[in-house]
């Protein structure tokens, strides 16, 4: 008979391979950042690594923004003030500041530098644009236009404490809607994998692919030179 492969299973759309997107929060700029504003609480959100605060302004409006550490309820931001969670565009932040929640194109609402304990850092200022370090290492041209905030996200301690078991793991997961656990071949059964059977860990079969392989199969090497040992 066989069995549906696991990108079909997922593609279906299944209660077990969907996420529950319907309990996110949506975390983006206001269109307009001159007014400033102040935080009247903190909101847990399983989409996000780190917290998210709620800022209402003085125009009675509110907005979902990432969180950056020292930040308390009751803490104005918002305003164009070199201080720790005010938004301002990139221009106008001094060289060498971390910053985070990077917008891509001016007014997407932040897309880079946005997990929970990661920051960039400013580099210098040209005529093409605004040089930035992300997290990677990698440095990233933006528009002197994009928005930014100022500070560390925060949430960066939460990979220190440890899950101590594989129900938290499944879990967490879950509610990222991430593949867990992951099996290998070796471990299933011969009728689950081509490498899966108890006789022994060794794959009593070639890890070469077949050229009538179908797509998404788990095959091994693609036209590989050589295989097996490699002898004197």
């Amino acid at each position: 008979m066989g069995k549906n492969l696991i990108q079909q299973k997922r593609g279906k759309g299944s209660p077990r391979y969907i996420a529950p997107s319907h309990r996110w929060q949506e975390s983006r700029y206001r269109d307009s950042i001159t007014q400033p504003g102040r935080i009247v609480e903190f909101v847990d959100c399983d989409g996000h690594s780190a917290p998210l605060a709620r800022i209402r302004y003085d125009d009675g409006e509110e907005s979902l923004v990432v969180a950056v550490e020292g930040l308390r309820i009751g803490d104005a931001v918002g305003a164009q003030t070199h201080t720790e969670g005010s938004t301002m565009i990139l221009q106008d932040i001094p060289e060498g500041t971390m910053i985070c929640n990077i917008e891509l194109q001016p007014g997407d609402g932040g897309k880079f530098v946005r997990a929970g304990g990661t920051c960039a850092k400013i580099l210098t200022k040209t005529p093409e644009g605004v040089v930035v370090r992300l997290p990677s290492k990698k440095e990233k041209t933006f528009f002197p236009s994009c928005r930014a905030t100022i500070g560390v996200v925060a949430g960066g301690g939460r990979l220190e404490k440890p899950l101590l078991k594989a129900g938290k793991t499944f879990f967490i997961m879950q509610q990222k809607n991430k593949r867990w656990p992951l099996v290998s071949g070796n471990s299933m059964n011969a009728v689950s994998h081509p490498y899966g059977g108890k006789r022994k860990a060794h794959k009593g079969r070639p890890t070469i692919a077949p050229k009538n392989a179908p797509p998404g199969r788990n095959v091994g090497k693609l036209h590989p030179r050589r295989t097996g040992w490699k002898r004197k």
